[in-house]
């Protein structure tokens, strides 16, 4: 669809974008989720690169810093390798595993402007996130930071309390559902992650307001900025419409448990067999008010009185 655009005169930062202004009257402003079509992967995994750009062509007072953290080698999945090795961008990325550190730092070997921390960020004590880019020459109000260490990203953004970028991107676990508020325990030996939900509320507590969403990660904007991106609604059930990662479990009448949707373990590759996660064998299933058969009720007793 055409779109009627202004344009600033600089393009900061190696031409990165030009500005734009959103026309009211063009069909993706009135959607919530208008940004997932300018989805593309450059580095990033679910089209976050082009997602990015678009933001960035929209939000005012760029300054050219990221901060990623669970950087890994600085380009295999990244959503920050594209600003930082072809828009000029500064930026601190952060790798707690030395493996990994050691290709991150042979990725921008030579790049002054990329600093490189072998640290796991953690949501209390000397290493909290504020602390460590306090040791850095990144503003306070950079433009994004990329958050992804697979469970406790709830609570390491919830930690963060001095810094605030413009856009945050964060991992959710999208198989759970958009009305579900569930956050892992805090602590590093589990890996479980949490819902979207629970960080759209702790978004707001931290002054920021739901944008897009891709398949496991959220982008959230400070709430300042918000209104320039025209979005009627914004909750959870309206940017994440996409449902192929959820399971849909209900019950029947008589006992059956049903499971729909997505039936795989996701991380493991391991399918879901329905018919081995039955509380009632088959034998056993009947509905009470049905006037069942003496064997099949007597059945239902042993198995009750055995089992449950």
């Amino acid at each position: 669809m055409k779109e009627n655009k202004t344009y600033t005169e600089t393009q900061p930062h190696g031409g990165y974008m030009k500005k734009e202004n959103i026309d009211t009257d063009n069909q993706h402003s009135t959607t919530g989720n208008w940004l997932l079509k300018y989805k593309k992967n450059i580095f990033s995994q679910f089209g976050e690169d082009g997602i990015i750009e678009k933001i960035f062509s929209i939000l005012p007072n760029i300054c050219g810093w990221c901060v990623e953290f669970g950087a890994w080698d600085g380009k295999h999945l990244s959503n920050t390798h594209f600003l930082l090795s072809q828009r000029d961008y500064s930026g601190v990325l952060i790798e707690a595993d030395q493996h990994k550190f050691k290709a991150l730092c042979q990725t921008y070997s030579g790049n002054n402007q990329v600093n490189c921390i072998n640290k796991m960020v953690t949501f209390d004590g000397q290493n909290v996130l504020d602390n460590i880019l306090s040791q850095t020459s990144v503003p306070k109000n950079f433009d994004l930071l990329s958050i992804d260490i697979d469970g406790n990203d709830f609570h390491v953004w919830k930690s963060v309390k001095f810094f605030k970028p413009k856009l945050v991107i964060i991992e959710f676990n999208n198989t759970i559902p958009n009305n579900i508020e569930f956050v892992q325990d805090p602590d590093f030996s589990i890996n479980q992650g949490c819902s979207l939900l629970a960080l759209d509320r702790l978004s707001k507590e931290k002054g920021y307001e739901l944008l897009a969403v891709t398949d496991f990660n959220a982008f959230f904007v400070d709430a300042e900025y918000f209104s320039l991106f025209q979005i009627p609604d914004n909750s959870p059930e309206i940017i994440n419409c996409d449902q192929q990662y959820l399971t849909h479990v209900f019950q029947l009448f008589d006992g059956t448990i049903v499971w729909k949707g997505n039936l795989k373990l996701l991380w493991h590759g391991i399918d879901i067999n329905p018919q081995k996660m039955q509380v009632l064998p088959k034998y056993a299933r009947y509905f009470p008010e049905s006037k069942p058969s003496w064997i099949r009720r007597h059945l239902y007793s042993i198995y009750k009185k055995l089992f449950l």
